[in-house]
């Protein structure tokens, strides 16, 4: 027998502006022009401001009455002011401008330096060698084989059977590995090594063989690479009969090696570019914070969209056709407004976030001194700006602000507070500041380990356990004491 029951529940569900909203929140600015430019080609009743300019139809076309380009017998519009054409293929593709910016300046192309890519430069080398077909096409497959480092992560069997299969060519592995040596000739010098071993020596056996330097480096390689990746020197000197000053002009040779020879091609192209969400100058001693231009671009409702929808409902909807064009225009419409709308509650919940950010911290942006920065969490914002959580976290996770003294990810002026010996809070970028300046003041012979860089701290006054200290060295991409010591 069915039992009926009223249960009462409580849900919370974002309307679609409010999931618009979200998404455009996370992205950052060097994105914001993709984005805008992806909904302006998709919505044709959403235009650029900087792009087309408020003109009057009427003083536009003076010779033409408003009305004349609608038929009040069909109810509707002639080829100007077509619904079937914005379905049917877009034509609204001058988007070449710079959506948002403020220069005009900004808008002129970066030119682009013209250079051969890594694997275009190996193969220019290839075609200068004079190689039999069978030998040219196995240098091809090694080549294409490399991967971004320049290693040769296959193996020769692999590279046997690609060559069976893609080139109808068959080889054995003799073949193969002779190729490889006059691969390993190419420069960069390293180039289709197997491991990292193998690109050391590669490079190592180019020099001078003469040298007793190089001689003793490719010993080093070939017989203690364990042993000069840990660093064991002592044991390298025992081992080698040298003694401390000869082996750090061995140790520095090693060190003038490129590991990854494959990517010294691509240094230029992997630069990374930032731009800034904010800005904020200090002027005499008074902060002025300021939004980016590119986060406030200049979008507005199309007009002759709008008067296409008020000619619609004024006809009579009574075919089909005619309904559903009314409907799609009133859809374009409102995905236009939602999307302004979207836009400018952005621009005021990033202002309004660092804004908050900028007074919690104002004693750190007016010097830069990170012992400044206070203790600050994201629910310390959130509560100043009557805001949840997860929206200061959206704002902080990939917006930066540039400042006198540089350019920073908001993410980084939050931290951890720790109690100091007189029961003051500070923040633990304050520790990790004095661990850095420790570690880069320590003798490199006799580097400082945990255990030491614990018992400084809390001389200053900081008592933090050594696992703490640890943590935070390793947060900051600094290796053990062991790993830092130079000869």
């Amino acid at each position: 027998m069915l039992k009926q029951t009223l249960q009462q529940k409580l849900l919370q569900k974002l309307s679609p502006q409010q999931i618009q909203f979200i998404k455009l929140l996370q992205v950052p600015t060097v994105s914001l022009d993709a984005r805008i430019k992806e909904e302006l080609e998709e919505n044709p009743a959403l235009e650029d401001g900087s792009l087309t300019n408020m003109t009057d139809p009427v003083e536009e076309y003076p010779d033409k009455d408003p009305d004349d380009s609608y038929d009040e017998e069909s109810g509707d519009f002639e080829e100007e002011f077509s619904v079937d054409e914005y379905i049917q293929e877009d034509d609204y593709n001058d988007y070449s401008g710079n959506y948002g910016g403020d220069d005009e300046d900004d808008r002129k192309e970066i030119p682009i330096a013209i250079q051969d890519s890594f694997f275009e430069t190996l193969q220019n080398q290839l075609d200068l060698l004079a190689l039999s077909d069978q030998d040219y096409l196995i240098g091809q497959q090694i080549i294409g084989s490399l991967d971004d480092d320049g290693y040769l992560r296959r193996p020769t069997l692999s590279l046997i059977d690609d060559l069976a299969f893609s080139q109808n060519v068959i080889v054995n592995e003799q073949e193969v590995e002779a190729m490889l040596k006059v691969i390993q000739d190419f420069e960069p010098a390293g180039i289709g090594a197997r491991d990292l071993q193998e690109c050391l020596l590669i490079q190592l056996r180019k020099k001078d063989a003469n040298n007793p330097i190089i001689c003793q480096a490719i010993k080093v390689v070939e017989n203690h690479l364990e042993e000069f990746t840990k660093k064991h020197y002592d044991k390298i000197e025992k081992q080698l009969g040298v003694n401390s000053i000869e082996l750090r002009d061995i140790i520095a040779e090693i060190l003038k090696l490129n590991p990854k020879p494959g990517d010294s091609g691509a240094v230029a192209g992997k630069q990374l570019h930032i731009i800034p969400d904010f800005h904020i100058s200090n002027n005499d001693g008074v902060l002025h914070l300021t939004l980016n231009g590119r986060n406030a671009p200049e979008l507005r409702v199309s007009r002759s969209y709008q008067e296409m929808f008020e000619h619609y409902e004024k006809a009579e909807k009574t075919d089909k056709k005619m309904k559903e064009a009314v409907q799609f225009v009133k859809q374009k419409l409102d995905s236009a407004k939602w999307f302004i709308d979207a836009i400018k509650q952005r621009q005021q919940t990033l202002l309004k976030t660092m804004n908050a950010i900028m007074e919690y911290q104002y004693e750190y942006f007016q010097t830069g001194d990170e012992r400044l920065l206070k203790p600050m969490i994201l629910k310390d914002i959130a509560d100043r700006i009557e805001m949840d959580i997860s929206t200061v976290s959206r704002v902080a996770n990939s917006k930066y602000v540039q400042t006198e003294f540089g350019t920073f990810l908001l993410k980084s002026f939050f931290s951890e507070a720790i109690q100091t010996d007189s029961g003051e809070e500070v923040s633990n970028k304050e520790v990790k500041k004095i661990l850095e300046e420790c570690i880069a003041n320590e003798d490199k012979k006799k580097p400082l380990a945990d255990e030491k860089l614990t018992e400084i701290l809390k001389e200053k006054g900081y008592t933090i356990a050594r696992r703490t200290v640890a943590k935070y060295r390793e947060a900051m991409n600094i290796p053990v004491a062991r790993l830092r010591k130079e000869l």
